[in-house]
C-alpha cells in the first residue's frame, strides 16, 4: 500500500484509485451544483407563488376602498399589510410612476425608479419611449440594504366593469390598466434555509466522496493491488530460480485466470528444467560412456596392431622354419636310401619324413592364410572351404578338447566371392566358439539350401555349446571393438569384420543365443550354382 502511495505513477492500482476518485469528485461536484441550483429555483418558485398571492391579497384588500374612493382606507390597509415580518413595503402608483399609496407614508408622492422592474418590466426604453415589451416581467430579485435577498413583485390593477361604471370614478372604459401594486418581500428566511441546505448538501457530498473513495480504495487494493503484488512477487521468486513457488489467488476473474496461467507456466518451467537436467545428466552419461568406448577402441586398435605385427612376425618365422624343414625332409630321404626298405631304421626315417611334411603343411596353410592378397571375385565351394578351415585349426592346441560335428548337405553349394574371405568368416566363428566354450565343448556346422524372396541361398549354421550371449548385448554384437571377452582375450573386431564380409558377399548374418545353452550364427550367401 505504501509503495504505490509513494510512487503512484508506478502502480496501476494507484492510477485506478486516483482516476476513480477524480471521477467521483467531478460527478459529485456536478450533482452538488445542480442540486443547489434546483433548490434555489424551487425556493424562488415558492417565493414567487407566495409573493403573487400576497400582491393579489393586497389588491383584494384595497378593491372595495378603491370602488368607494376612500384614500384613507386604502392607506390604512397598505400600512397594515406592511407590518408582517418579511414585508418591506407595499405601494400603489399610476402610469406616471407617482406613488399614490404606500406602507411607508414618506414615499407617497415620490416617483419610482424607472430602471426598476416597475417600469423596465413593461417598457422597452422607459425613459425614451412608451413602447411595451411583448412579454412583460412582473418580478425581480435584488439585494436589500440589510444585505439579504429581496423579491420585488409588480401586478397590474385592471379596469374592471365595477370601476368604469361607478358614478364616482372618472376612468373611461378604454383604459385597460388603472395602476400598479408593488410589493417588496424579504427572502432572508429563505436565504437562511437555502444556506443551511447548501451546507448540509456540501457535507453530505464530502462524506459521500470520502466514503466512496475509501471503499473504492479498499476494493481496488483487494481486487487489483494485492493480486498484482502477489503476481509481481511470484515473478521475482521465479526469476530468482524458485520454481516451487505458486501464486495463491482463488478468484475466478481475469486476474484469477492470469494467476492460474502463471502457476501452470511455473510448472511447465519446472518440468522443462528437470527435463533439461535429466538430458544434461543423460548427455554426461553418454559422453562418459562414449569416452570409455573410445578408450576401449583405442586399446583395441593398439591390441589389433600388436596382433597384426605378431601375425607378420609369425609369417616371417613360419617362412624361416619352412626352409630348414625342407632340408630335413631332403636329407631324411637321402638317409633312407642307406638302409634296407624293411629295416627298423628305414621306418624311423619314414616317421621323421611324415612329421616334417606335416609341419611343412601346417606352415604352408598358415602362410596362405596370413599372406595379404587382394580380394578376387571367383567361385566359392562352401563345403570345401569349411573342411579346409577345419583341417587348418583342428590340430591346434586350442581345439584339442573340442569336438566338431559336420552336417554338410550332399549338394555342392557355389557362391560368388573371395574364398579367403569366406575362410576368414569360418575361422572367426570357430575361434569365437572355442573362447565361448572355454576350449571344451562341441562345435556343429550345418549347411542347407533356403529361399528368400524367391531367390536361392546357402545357409551355414555355426553352433556351439558355450556360455551364450546376454540379450542386451545382441544388438551391439556386430559393432567394431565391442566384445564380451576380457581385454587381453579379444579385440572386438572379429564379428564386425565377419559382418562386413558377409554384406560384401551380398548375404546376411543373424544370431540366436540363450545364456548357459550356447549360440548359433546363421550366415546366408546367395547361390550362383548348386551341383549334386
Amino acid at each position: 500500500m505504501k509503495s504505490f502511495l509513494r510512487n503512484p505513477e508506478k502502480s496501476i492500482a494507484a492510477k485506478l484509485i486516483i482516476a476513480t476518485g477524480l471521477l467521483i469528485v467531478i460527478v459529485s461536484f456536478i450533482f452538488w451544483y445542480a442540486t443547489l441550483k434546483k433548490q434555489e429555483k424551487d425556493i424562488m418558485s415558492i417565493a414567487l407563488k407566495y409573493g403573487n398571492s400576497f400582491v393579489t391579497f393586497a389588491k383584494d384588500s384595497t378593491y372595495h376602498s378603491m370602488l368607494i374612493n376612500n384614500p384613507g382606507q386604502i392607506q390604512r390597509v397598505l400600512e397594515t399589510l406592511g407590518t408582517p415580518e418579511g414585508v418591506q413595503g407595499v405601494r400603489i402608483y399610476n402610469h406616471k410612476g407617482e406613488i399614490l399609496y404606500c406602507s411607508h407614508k414618506k414615499s407617497i408622492g415620490t416617483i419610482i425608479d424607472k430602471s426598476s422592474v416597475a417600469c423596465a418590466g413593461c417598457h422597452t426604453e422607459p425613459e425614451k419611449s412608451p413602447a411595451l415589451l411583448p412579454t412583460p416581467k412582473t418580478w425581480s430579485v435584488y439585494k436589500s440594504e440589510t444585505g439579504s435577498t429581496a423579491l420585488k413583485i409588480v401586478s397590474r390593477i385592471p379596469n374592471t366593469p365595477d370601476c368604469y361604471t361607478a358614478s364616482c370614478h372618472a376612468h373611461p372604459k378604454e383604459q385597460e390598466i388603472l395602476g400598479f401594486v408593488e410589493a417588496d418581500l424579504s427572502l432572508s428566511l429563505l436565504d437562511e434555509a437555502l444556506f443551511k441546505q447548501g451546507l448540509a448538501l456540501t457535507a453530505y457530498v464530502i462524506v459521500f466522496v470520502f466514503a466512496v473513495s475509501l471503499f473504492l480504495g479498499i476494493i481496488n487494493y483487494k481486487i487489483v493491488t494485492k493480486p498484482v503484488q502477489a503476481l509481481a512477487k511470484g515473478m521475482e521468486r521465479v526469476a530468482g530460480g524458485d520454481l516451487d513457488y505458486s501464486v495463491n489467488i482463488q478468484s475466478i476473474d481475469e486476474i484469477g485466470v492470469l494467476a492460474n496461467t502463471f502457476n501452470e507456466m511455473i510448472k511447465d518451467l519446472k518440468a522443462a528444467k528437470e527435463q533439461r537436467e535429466k538430458w544434461t545428466q543423460t548427455l554426461e552419461d553418454e559422453v562418459a560412456k562414449k569416452t570409455e568406448e573410445i578408450k576401449r577402441t583405442q586399446q583395441g586398435l593398439v591390441q589389433t596392431e600388436k596382433l597384426a605385427s605378431l601375425g607378420r612376425m609369425a609369417a616371417g618365422v613360419a617362412h624361416e622354419i619352412n626352409n630348414p624343414l625342407t632340408g630335413v625332409v631332403t636329407f631324411a630321404h637321402l638317409m633312407k636310401k642307406r638302409f634296407p626298405p624293411d629295416s627298423e631304421d628305414a621306418e624311423d626315417i619314414d616317421v621323421i619324413i611324415e612329421q616334417a611334411e606335416r609341419c611343412a603343411k601346417i606352415i604352408k596353410n598358415l602362410l596362405t592364410f596370413a599372406r595379404a592378397t587382394p580380394s578376387e571375385r571367383g567361385q566359392i565351394v562352401i563345403n570345401n572351404v569349411i573342411r579346409k578351415t577345419m583341417s587348418l585349426i583342428k590340430n591346434q592346441e586350442k581345439f584339442h578338447n573340442i569336438k566338431f560335428d559336420l552336417n554338410l548337405d550332399d549338394a555342392v553349394f557355389v557362391a560368388n566371392g573371395d574364398g579367403t574371405q569366406f575362410q576368414q568368416i569360418c575361422l572367426n566363428m570357430f575361434l569365437n566358439a572355442a573362447d565361448a566354450m572355454k576350449l571344451k565343448g562341441r562345435i556343429s556346422v550345418t549347411t542347407r539350401r533356403v529361399e528368400e524372396d524367391g531367390k536361392p541361398f546357402v545357409e551355414v549354421i555355426f553352433s556351439d555349446t558355450g556360455c551364450g550371449i546376454k540379450e542386451e548385448d545382441l544388438p551391439k554384437l556386430f559393432e567394431p571393438f565391442f566384445t564380451t571377452k576380457p581385454v587381453d582375450k579379444g579385440t572386438g573386431l572379429g564379428l564386425s569384420i565377419t559382418h562386413g564380409i558377409v554384406k560384401h558377399l551380398g548375404g546376411s548374418i543373424r544370431v540366436e543365443s540363450a545364456l548357459g545353452k550356447g549360440t548359433s550364427f546363421f550366415v546366408r550367401l546367395p547361390l550362383t550354382e548348386q551341383k549334386t
